[in-house]
């Protein structure tokens, strides 16, 4: 078993329940596109079955480098 999951939104909230919303939140995630990498411990994967509609999910090495949420600064 790998040591950490790339988590990939691929859908919106809106339209969503108050859980799942926080379950997306809880994990990083902001809005569709956003990736974060997170450690393979049984937690994490109960929040991402709770959401796997919402996300993908891809096996990554633990010798990958962790990057957190991907978030743009709007310039302006």
């Amino acid at each position: 078993m790998k040591a950490h999951l790339k988590v990939t939104q691929k859908k919106s909230v809106i339209g969503q329940s108050e859980p799942m919303r926080l379950t997306i939140k809880g994990l990083g995630l902001g809005r569709p596109g956003s990736e974060v990498v997170v450690a393979n411990t049984p937690s994490f994967r109960g929040a991402i079955k709770k959401v796997m509609h919402m996300v993908t999910v891809e096996e990554v090495d633990s010798a990958a480098p962790a990057k957190a949420a991907t978030k743009t600064a709007k310039k302006g």
